[in-house]
């Protein structure tokens, strides 16, 4: 069986072993073009370019796959199959008809619910308990197609858009170790429709999304600072500085000073009231330096104790 894999970043990388491994001909693995990155800007290939090229696969990086000369090209490697993992180019209907199987996508989310390129970080901003990975045959519509399988995790209060990125990547090369056998053997289960009703978009993240308000809960703010761990990191005023907000929990711990206020400042944190509840701050960052715990902060401003001391006071 011949498969060509289409991914471009780290979530696609075990995906792309899976299909190595599988014993599946891997004619090609399409991936987005160079990008500048880094301080110098310089173009770096993808992680799944490094991957292929590593494996010594042969590596396609069209610009788009809307136009006959990409499309033709694809049709010369003859895929029975095309795997696609976060691989972040729209593909054509006409694409997703070359291959004998058509399309497989790898999708980071319980669909129908959080369809769109962020389903990890949207699934723990709003606070749900429960996500995973689907097995999809692909159409032309956003993540619409019918869903061979899912596998389905926890989101517990420790996980981070990071820690959850990582184990959904393994999950989905399981399903991947699973199926490309099947397929072979002609043992494919029947693709379940997705229901209508639960239907939510994951829409891009933007870094505008990180700046704390302190109007809002102290669970919602929690949840931001995990799901922007590691990108794009939550962002918070307090004291008069602006601080990227690396760990912090909601404590139940209710104040009448205004939200933002520092109510206490000590080496186990940071605490600011909020709309409802208290923001824990355990670690951060300051502008142009590195992550730390709070007492290392401390250090640095040890007049915030007094500060904190004469709020609580008040």
């Amino acid at each position: 069986m011949r498969v060509v894999f289409a991914g471009t970043p780290e979530f696609a990388m075990p995906c792309l072993h899976a299909c190595i491994a599988s014993g599946a001909e891997v004619a090609a693995v399409y991936t987005q073009p160079d990008r500048p990155a880094g301080r110098g800007r310089q173009l770096t290939p993808s992680p799944v370019k490094q991957a292929a090229m590593a494996a010594g696969l042969v590596v396609e990086q069209p610009e788009t796959l809307k136009d006959a000369a990409a499309q033709a090209r694809l049709a010369e490697l003859a895929p029975d199959l095309l795997v696609v993992v976060a691989y972040g180019l729209i593909l054509p209907r006409k694409v997703l008809t070359i291959p004998r199987h058509g399309g497989w996508n790898v999708h980071a989310s319980l669909l129908p619910r959080w369809r769109g390129a962020a389903p990890i970080q949207r699934a723990i901003l709003a606070g749900d308990s429960e996500t995973g990975v689907c097995l999809m045959q692909m159409q032309a519509g956003l993540d619409t197609g019918p869903v061979f399988a899912r596998l389905s995790t926890a989101i517990t209060a420790q996980d981070s858009g990071g820690s959850l990125h990582d184990r959904l990547s393994e999950l989905g090369a399981e399903l991947l170790r699973t199926f490309l056998p099947r397929l072979k053997n002609d043992d494919m289960p029947p693709a379940e429709t997705q229901p209508e009703e639960g239907v939510t978009y994951a829409h891009k993240l933007e870094k505008r999304e990180a700046l704390l308000d302190w109007n809002a809960t102290a669970i919602a703010l929690e949840h931001q600072v995990r799901a922007f761990d590691p990108w794009p990191v939550a962002e918070a005023d307090i004291v008069g500085e602006r601080l990227r907000i690396w760990a912090a929990t909601a404590q139940p711990m209710q104040s009448h000073a205004p939200p933002g206020t520092l109510l206490a400042a000590n080496k186990f944190g940071l605490d600011i009231a909020t709309a409802d509840g208290t923001l824990h701050i355990t670690e951060l960052q300051r502008a142009g330096g590195r992550r730390m715990a709070v007492a290392d902060y401390l250090n640095a401003r040890p007049e915030l104790k007094i500060s904190a001391a004469e709020n609580i006071r008040s």
